[in-house]
């Protein structure tokens, strides 16, 4: 880990970390977690391994944190001489793949070249032993385990790949199951959960209250089977994505029960209003199928009074004050909190200021109370964009300078039609005669 001490994102990792390096020193084969001050006597090293930002994470082979670095060490497919060794693999809590081969076969090439590619993603080992073939009923080919934790009446527990014995087949096959019906959706795992999605948020715990936490999966196991079709479904703990819990308008989770939430393939968002029960569920997915549910949208009230030279625009009126407004548009995108934003702050009424005769509409937004329509991408505070009047489907970042002239000088030489007061350049024009008397 390359940090620098004032780094508030390193401070957060901190803990993270060193919490990491600790579970990590046990490890078979051991891994090793070092840090480097780029600010002091690490400066050359950070230079040396071209650490731009912090903090920084690098991986050095031979030398979720913890689950990521499992993956970069020792063999890519586990080697298994055992049947206790095979059972001690799939006593893991993750899944388990597994190909038993008796002889070399087209199939075993291609495992092994899977294995190599997806290390990161899976758990892979191999084994040649008479005994664990045997117990398996199997002498050529491949085997994906869900973890025990996860075996429930509504799946297998284990798949058998049938496929060609080819690279690309196998690991089609291998990331189209690896989640089963609904799988534990974590922060190390959840850019695999694809819309359509169906998340149900609650206290998932499966280290400390295992039974608790599959007692309401399970029910969502069981109105889930019928929709796999249609939606991709998961289970989250609400303290680890209390940021989505956000997004939906709800700063907690008021009980004990789920919460269930959905984005569609488009990314719009639903949310089940019902309290949570197998019926209530069933009928929010089947509403949510048939396409009768109102999309959710997180927006503050429309301004009564919305006539000042910067423009506020919320999630319910953004269409009509930016993207149908018939001018070239500059919004900010801010949070209240955001001290880049404050110091912004009389820069940008000014600016509307300078352009209320113009053609141009001068616009702010607060990010965090209200949804960010696409195609802008919020990131970070303030985010600026320029959506010109001809093609605000099509928006730019802007990422030029600050200060009132900065600002004024770019809507000068990016506007659709010449400034009345600034030529393209943005120096002022001269006032008429009238007009200076």
């Amino acid at each position: 880990m390359f940090y620098a001490p004032w780094c508030g994102h390193c401070k957060k990792l901190k803990p993270e970390f060193e919490k990491a390096a600790s579970i990590l020193q046990t490890n078979d084969p051991p891994v090793t977690l070092a840090k480097v001050d780029c600010t002091e006597a690490g400066k050359d090293t950070c230079n040396k391994f071209s650490v731009t930002g912090y903090p920084t994470l690098k991986i050095f082979r031979n030398g979720g944190i913890v689950k990521y670095m499992k993956s970069q060490v020792g063999p890519s497919a586990k080697l298994l001489k055992s049947k206790d060794e095979f059972e001690k693999f799939l006593n893991e809590p993750d899944v388990s793949v597994v190909g038993f081969f008796k002889s070399a076969s087209p199939l075993k090439d291609a495992y092994q070249k899977v294995a190599d590619s997806l290390r990161e993603k899976f758990r892979f080992s191999i084994t040649e032993e008479q005994d664990i073939l045997s117990q398996n009923s199997i002498e050529n080919g491949v085997k994906l385990f869900r973890p025990k934790h996860l075996h429930n009446k509504f799946e297998p527990s284990s798949l058998e790949y049938s496929g060609d014995a080819n690279k690309d087949s196998l690991e089609k096959w291998l990331k189209k199951n690896i989640h089963g019906l609904v799988d534990h959706r974590q922060r190390d795992n959840m850019e695999d959960f694809k819309n359509p999605l169906v998340v149900a948020y609650y206290n998932v715990d499966y280290s400390k209250n295992p039974k608790g936490t599959n007692y309401w999966r399970n029910r969502i196991l069981k109105v889930a089977q019928n929709f796999a079709s249609d939606f991709t479904f998961a289970v989250s703990a609400k303290d680890d994505f209390q940021h989505e819990l956000n997004e939906f308008g709800y700063d907690y989770v008021p009980s004990e029960k789920p919460i269930v939430f959905a984005r569609s393939a488009d990314n719009k968002k639903f949310a089940m209003s019902e309290e949570f029960s197998v019926e209530n569920f069933e009928s929010f997915l089947t509403k949510l199928k048939a396409g009768e549910l109102e999309p959710y949208l997180k927006s503050e009230p429309i301004p009564e009074n919305n006539d000042k030279p910067v423009t506020i625009a919320v999630a319910k009126n953004f269409e009509d004050v930016v993207t149908k407004n018939g001018k070239d548009t500059l919004i900010e995108f801010y949070a209240p909190w955001c001290g880049h934003c404050k110091k912004l702050a009389p820069v940008w009424d000014e600016l509307g200021e300078k352009m209320a005769d113009e053609d141009i509409a001068v616009v702010k937004m607060d990010a965090t109370s209200n949804d960010v329509p696409s195609p802008y991408e919020v990131r970070g505070f303030p985010t600026l964009y320029w959506a010109p009047k001809d093609s605000k489907s099509s928006p730019v970042t802007y990422s030029g300078g600050r200060d009132l002239d900065d600002f004024v000088k770019y809507i000068a030489q990016h506007a659709t039609n010449e400034l009345k007061g600034y030529d393209r350049k943005g120096n002022a024009k001269p006032k008429s005669g009238k007009e200076e008397l």
